[in-house]
């Protein structure tokens, strides 16, 4: 069964997102821990977190994912940038952890100028603070396009920061189509290819989420403009592959396309009907 749902608004409240979640048609989401360009955050009363997590049980949703603001820049040399994203990363974990979502995930951050090394050296410090060891919820370190200095673009940079931190059991990966077509994976023409490389270097079983997102921009392009599926360079028929690989098809695929709920509504039963003609053509019986 694939699980997948996309990002949702929680402006109206987490409980209002999780029954739009099933309005649409959808059975896990992605919602951002706070203000994604910004320092507020919600506070959810003991009632609507009750109902929220009552709702989750009821329908079967999946995994659920947090995804920590723009603004938080681990990787940062600039001493106010790094303490905000500290405190960020701190806050959010412990508060999404309480919320009962699974994972977070975040950007890992551009060094800015002082070099990647030294910019890894800020994420892992950061982690460190902002992990017991002792959490519920697992923090996904994103692949990233390349654009500008991110940290993120290779795998081998991602295990990097997995392999510094105190509690590395509770760092995995979530991989976004997009962003790792961009950054020259090729997963439209070698995507066993790109899998075994992923296995190689950090292992397949730490990856814990998809962002399942076409690309407006080509292979290679280090740019990160995320296309309504199968409207972009990595079109359908790959993404396709994605979901229905033997080594991802388990896991949450989570839809950050530039559509509204209706559009994602509608964007979700034209993937399922895909999937469901494309394993029927190849004599498959997964639903």
């Amino acid at each position: 069964m694939m699980t997948i749902g996309t990002h949702m608004s929680i402006a109206g409240g987490i409980l209002q997102a999780a029954e739009n979640v099933v309005k649409m048609g959808a059975d896990t989401m992605q919602i951002f821990s706070r203000n994604p360009r910004g320092s507020g955050y919600r506070v959810y009363d003991k009632e609507e977190i009750e109902k929220f997590q009552a709702l989750r049980r009821e329908n079967g949703f999946g995994p659920l994912l947090a995804h920590a603001p723009y603004t938080l820049n681990l990787a940062s040399g600039t001493e106010k940038t790094y303490e905000f994203a500290c405190m960020v990363i701190r806050e959010d974990v412990e508060r999404m952890d309480k919320l009962g979502i699974e994972n977070i995930v975040f950007h890992p951050g551009s060094h800015t100028g002082i070099g990647a090394e030294a910019g890894i050296r800020n994420i892992i410090a950061g982690l460190d603070m902002a992990l017991t060891g002792k959490e519920n919820i697992m923090v996904l370190l994103e692949t990233m396009s390349g654009k500008g200095t991110e940290i993120g673009v290779s795998f081998e940079e991602l295990k990097k920061i997995r392999d510094g931190v105190e509690h590395p059991e509770q760092i995995g990966i979530c991989l976004d189509t997009c962003h790792v077509f961009a950054a020259g994976y090729d997963i439209v023409n070698d995507l066993d290819g790109v899998l075994d490389e992923f296995d190689r270097i950090l292992g397949i079983d730490l990856l814990r989420a998809i962002h399942l997102n076409d690309s407006m921009m080509p292979f290679g392009s280090h740019k990160d403009r995320h296309a309504v599926t199968g409207s972009g360079e990595i079109g359908m028929d790959a993404l396709l592959r994605v979901l229905d690989h033997p080594l991802l098809s388990g896991l949450p695929f989570y839809l950050e396309t530039p559509l509204d709920d209706q559009g994602h509504k509608e964007e979700i039963s034209r993937i399922r009907e895909a999937l469901a003609q494309k394993r029927n053509l190849s004599g498959g019986g997964k639903d």
